[in-house]
Parts: C-alpha cells; sequence; structure tokens
C-alpha cells in the first residue's frame, strides 16, 4: 500500500507487538469510613442519628465513587445511603462516606424496593443519581409510553433500563426533592422519549420539574462536560438555578502545580507512596489541597500515568494545543486519520480540558499533558473533575481512571445541591405544568379552525408532503382555496392523474419546479406507496428532507397512534414561541439543546402530546408569528412570560 492511495481504502496497519506495555498497580485499598454501615438493618438508626444532627439527609443512587455524594456533603446533606454495581467504585464510596454503601444492581426488583423501603423509612430528603440510559426500539418506546399514558404499572420482569428503576424508587418513597443528573444525549434522540417520559411520570406524582442541559464550567469546572440536569420538587415547589462562577478555570490554574513526572514513573511505597509538593498556587489549587492533612502537606498521591512509548513521545513533543492527529508525520501515525484525526490531543493550558470520560481508564491520548511528554495522571484527571487531593481511588490506576471519568464534578454538584436547598426552604409555587400547557395547546389545536397550516389535520402523509413543498410560507389568503384542491391527492398514484392540474397550480403560484418535483416523486411513490407509512423509511426518501419526514410522521401516525414515532420538532417556528413563553432565547442560543428540551417541556408525552405539538406549530405560524404576533387570541397569553413583560419584540 502507499501514501498515494485514497484514504477510504487505506487499511487499519497491523503492528504485532506494537502496544505500550502497562505497568500495573499501584493497587489502592480503602477501609471503611468509621460511620460505615455494615447491613440495611443498621440504616435507620444511623439516619436518625444524623437527622439530630440538623443536617438534611441523602441518598446516591448510581453513585460510583460519590462525585456527586461529595458535592451533596459540601452543600450540607448529609448522604447516608449510596448504591452501585461496581465493587471498586462501592470501596470509593464506603471509605469517603458514612451510613450504608452497597454493591447492588439496581435492575433487580428486590433491590428496587428495599431502596425504596430504605430511602421512605429513613426520611430521606434528597434522592440524587444518574441512571444509565439506553437508547430503545420502537417496540420498547411503544410499549413503555402506552403503559404511562393508561397508568400502567411496568411489569419488573420486562425491564432492566435503569432509569425506570430510579423512577420506581421516587414512585415508592416519594422523597421530597429528586436530583438527577445524565449525559444529555439521553433526552435529545428524535423523540426526546426517555426525557418527556421522566418529565410525565414525575409530574403525575406532583412534583414541580425544571430541567436544563448546563455547561460545568460555569460552575469552576475546568473542562468542557455538558450534563443533562434534571431536578424534581415535591408540592410544586419552584427550583431555581444556581447562579454561574465568576472566573473560568483553566486545565493549567487547575494542575499546573502538580510536580512534573515521566510517563510510566512509580512512587516507592505502592499505593502509600507520594510524590513530592511544594504549595499551591491559584485559588482553584488551594481549595483542592484545603483539607490535606498537615502530615501529607508536602505530599501528592496517585500521581501516575501510564508508560510513554518512544515514538509516542516523539509525537508528543511536535504537538501543541491545535496540532491534530492527521497532522503529525505519516511514519507517527499509528491509525487511519481519515477516522482517528484527533487521537491524539494535547490540551491547551489556557482553555479548557475535552470531557473527562470513562474512556480514559483505555486510551489516555486524548489527554496529553500541555506541557510534559505524556498522559494525564490519576491525580490530574482527578483535578479537572474538581476531586480535592485528600480524596483517593480504590483499585489500580485504570478502576480510579473509570471512576473519575465516570463521576460527577463534585464542584458542580456542590452548586446544585445547594440550590436544591434554598428552592425547598424558599418553597415558591412552580409556575405551569408540562401537563397543562399540553393541555392548553392540544384544546386549542382542537377547537381552532382551519388557519395558515390547514395540512396539520391531513389524512396521509403524502397530503403533508404535498402541501409543504407547494404552500409552504404562502399566504392564508393562497393556502385556503388551494389546500382543498391539493388535499384531493391523498396517494402518489392520485398526483400522478392529477399532473396537468397540479402544474398549473405550480404556475398560479409562481412554483413550477416545486410542482415538477412533486409530480417527479410521486411518479418514484406510485409504484410503492406503503413506504410513506414507514416512520424509517420515509426519512430515507429522495427528496423528503429530513423535517418534512418528521412533520408527515407527526401529524399522521403509523398504524396505531401508539406505535408511530413522535418526533420533537425543532422548525416550522416552534422555537420562536418557546422562546417566547419561557422569556429566554433559546430559538438563538442552545437551538438543539436548550431549545429542544424548551419544546419538550411544552407538548408533554400524555395522550395529548401529539395534538399539542400540532397545535405548538400552528400557533407559530398563525398568531405567535415573527412581528406584530396577536397575543389576545393565544391560548398561552396568561403563562407567556414575554407577553406578560410586554418583551415580545426581544424575540
Amino acid at each position: 500500500m502507499t501514501a498515494a492511495e485514497p484514504a477510504r481504502t487505506r487499511k487499519p496497519r497491523k503492528r504485532e507487538g506494537y502496544g505500550v506495555k502497562l505497568v500495573r498497580g499501584p493497587f489502592v485499598r480503602l477501609s471503611p469510613h468509621p460511620d460505615s454501615c455494615e447491613d440495611a438493618a443498621d440504616l435507620p438508626a444511623y439516619a436518625a442519628g444524623v437527622r439530630r444532627t440538623g443536617r438534611p439527609l441523602a441518598a446516591d443512587l448510581f453513585s460510583g465513587a460519590g462525585g456527586l455524594s461529595l458535592g451533596l456533603q459540601k452543600a450540607g446533606y448529609e448522604v447516608v445511603l449510596s448504591v452501585d454495581h461496581d465493587a471498586e467504585a462501592v470501596e470509593t464510596h464506603r471509605h469517603h462516606h458514612g451510613g450504608l454503601s452497597v454493591n447492588w444492581d439496581l435492575g433487580d426488583p428486590a433491590v428496587i424496593r428495599t431502596v425504596a423501603d430504605l430511602v421512605r423509612d429513613c426520611r430521606i430528603e434528597l434522592l440524587a443519581g444518574g441512571p444509565p440510559c439506553q437508547p430503545f426500539s420502537k417496540a420498547g418506546r411503544s410499549m413503555i409510553r402506552h403503559r404511562v399514558r393508561y397508568a400502567e404499572r411496568d411489569p419488573y420482569d420486562e425491564r432492566r433500563d435503569l432509569w425506570r428503576s430510579f423512577i420506581e424508587v421516587i414512585r415508592l418513597a416519594r422523597p421530597p426533592a429528586v436530583l438527577m443528573e445524565n449525559v444529555p444525549d439521553m433526552a435529545l434522540d428524535k423523540e426526546m422519549f426517555i426525557f418527556r417520559t421522566m418529565v410525565h411520570e414525575l409530574e403525575s406524582m406532583g412534583y414541580a420539574v425544571q430541567a436544563q442541559v448546563v455547561d460545568t464550567w460555569r460552575y469552576g469546572v475546568p473542562q468542557f462536560r455538558q450534563r443533562l440536569i434534571v431536578v424534581a420538587l415535591a408540592d410544586g415547589a419552584l427550583f431555581e438555578w444556581p447562579p454561574h462562577a465568576l472566573e473560568r478555570v483553566t486545565v493549567w490554574n487547575a494542575i499546573g502545580d502538580l510536580p512534573p513526572v515521566e510517563g510510566g514513573w512509580r512512587p516507592e511505597g505502592g499505593a502509600e507512596g507520594w510524590t513530592d509538593y511544594a504549595e499551591p498556587v491559584t485559588e482553584y489549587q488551594r481549595s483542592m489541597r484545603a483539607d490535606v492533612t498537615d502530615a501529607d502537606r508536602r505530599k501528592v498521591f496517585d500521581h501516575v500515568t501510564r508508560p510513554v512509548r518512544e515514538d509516542d513521545a516523539r509525537a508528543f513533543e511536535l504537538m501543541d494545543a491545535t496540532t491534530r492527529y492527521s497532522d503529525l508525520p505519516e511514519e507517527m501515525r499509528r491509525y487511519r486519520d481519515d477516522i482517528f484525526d484527533d487521537k491524539y490531543k494535547r490540551l491547551d493550558e489556557d482553555g479548557l480540558s475535552r470531557t473527562i470520560t470513562a474512556h480514559i481508564a483505555k486510551d489516555g491520548y486524548w489527554y496529553i499533558h500541555p506541557r510534559q511528554g505524556r498522559t494525564l495522571t490519576v491525580r490530574e484527571a482527578a483535578r479537572l473533575q474538581t476531586f480535592p487531593d485528600w480524596f483517593r481511588f480504590a483499585g489500580p490506576p485504570s478502576a480510579a481512571f473509570r471512576q473519575i471519568g465516570n463521576a460527577v464534578p463534585p464542584l458542580f454538584a456542590e452548586h446544585l445541591a445547594g440550590a436544591v436547598r434554598r428552592s425547598v426552604v424558599a418553597a415558591r409555587p412552580a409556575e405551569i405544568s408540562t401537563r397543562e400547557v399540553a393541555a392548553l395547546l392540544a384544546g386549542w389545536f382542537d377547537s381552532a379552525e382551519v388557519r395558515g397550516l390547514p395540512w396539520l389535520r391531513a389524512t396521509t402523509r403524502w397530503q403533508v408532503i404535498q402541501a409543504e413543498m407547494l404552500l409552504d410560507r404562502a399566504s392564508v389568503d393562497v393556502v385556503r382555496p388551494l389546500w382543498p384542491l391539493i388535499a384531493r391527492w391523498t396517494s402518489p398514484q392520485a398526483t400522478v392523474l392529477a399532473e396537468s392540474e397540479l402544474g398549473e397550480i405550480g404556475r398560479w403560484t409562481g412554483k413550477e419546479v416545486r410542482a415538477g418535483r412533486i409530480v417527479e416523486l410521486a411518479g418514484r411513490l406510485a409504484d410503492n406507496p406503503a413506504v410513506l407509512d414507514d416512520d424509517a423509511a420515509v426519512r430515507n426518501i429522495p427528496g423528503v428532507h429530513e423535517a418534512l419526514a418528521d412533520l408527515a410522521i407527526l401529524v399522521v401516525p403509523s398504524a396505531g397512534e401508539d406505535d408511530s414515532e413522535e418526533p420533537v420538532l425543532s422548525t416550522k417556528g416552534v422555537l420562536r414561541v418557546a422562546a417566547r413563553y419561557l422569556g429566554e432565547p433559546v430559538d438563538r442560543r442552545n437551538r438543539l439543546t436548550d431549545g429542544r428540551l424548551a419544546v419538550a417541556r411544552m407538548i408533554g408525552d400524555d395522550s395529548e402530546a401529539r395534538r399539542a405539538h400540532l397545535g405548538l406549530i400552528e400557533l407559530a405560524n398563525t398568531l405567535c408569528r415573527p412581528v406584530e404576533p396577536t397575543c389576545d387570541a393565544c391560548p398561552l397569553q396568561k403563562v407567556c412570560r414575554s407577553s406578560q413583560a410586554g418583551s415580545l419584540r426581544l424575540f
């Protein structure tokens, strides 16, 4: 193979015996906290004792090493119960926290009931956690949606989806406050299914729910790390988000005081060995050293990392923070540069680190030290995750890296938990719920006369596709006489037979080209119209872009409504309505995260969701226009922040 060959035909190089020989250990073993409970039977008495001190109680499910727990502790909660299914992470948590830290499988129905009983019996005020979430098949979504909408219990033996376990614990225990953390991808699939279902179930239990995709660097975490945060407070209490930190912490702010080490270096003394430490320089570094004991003031533990191959060391020397893997000389690239163009990444000391993930346990090349020719140490990774220097991790370095990458940054958790405490004390009533907004939109859609987009009430997907292609953005005076004509062609075959009439409509509206495209598309589909009834297939029809396919799927469900997808649209002006409703510019900033979350919070996920979504689209294209909106006739006028503030011109 030569370098001149196209990248798409180049095969991965096979380098036998070419890997780095890992240095095992040191293996850190951690003893239980002095106040650790030996079994569940001891927890109620322990929790009662803590309660007498005046500290509110918290539980952390899917707790990992305890990043979230540490933040809760810093905010004034006492974490008395934690559950995870990773032995080394549980050992780490049990060392740093009193109470009950257990290695239990929350996919087990018996465990769910036991945990819920403990949360309820111990009168735990805050239930926190980050349940893993996996994608669902269409059949799985349909099953869960049906059960949620019709208030049917979800049989335990049909699921091991851990977010469902989290919701089930809440349902059984009804804690006063819930804090859930997860990756944004959990919420931002096309249907936003898990997020919408969780909000629906929490509101059905009487909780007021707030959700946001948060950049953790805004709270002093020195890395790019987005997290979806869902907070639910009982009795309709409003959660108020914590204020942002005043300054951004950079990589060098965070780790610049840690002494230089060579890749693969290990201290004498194994797990109890250390690297000599001088002193902190920045405010962030001082916070990381704040509770280190006097005996360890000149020591830093866990400052160990992988060995560095000679060829990698040469490559690292050529790199700065802007160098991509594909920029390296050909002979230094051991992986395909057309796939792994960022396989190596030297961190920018004056910027934020890339997200520290559990992948760092297997591959540290994404995290090359900004000044030294090696990957990050365990302690440096912990610093970037805001774990203080006194915090140790059980197991070998690979386990420590995994625990760090999976953790919630403690500093971020502290800000959130503090806001939860303040909101619970303030007990300000929350505003209108998602279910109430969805009911207003659905009711308005059902009662509204034919308006600007009559094809939102079409009976076939083909009608929607034709109308969007030919009448989108047309005035009401154009739409009203033409829609009844187009609506007659319910199938591609009907359109083919009416080609001349469609052409005349195209000439009259000045859209001859679009009319021709419709005829061409109808000709291709005439022999296989069933493709329009398949949610996945309709998105792959040449000439039908994704947003148009999503609208057709939303307007006309396939088969039974519970079997069809309900995509959350960010087109057709719905983000503008959401921005005005919230009084926040989600139509211009973070459209695919905050914007889509806002839309999801307006349409809900009960039996009215589809009609609420169509009502939102109708509203955006009739009353809530870009200029001169007709607020007096809007069904959301009384709950729209911008309308109430008289600031619609801003959005």
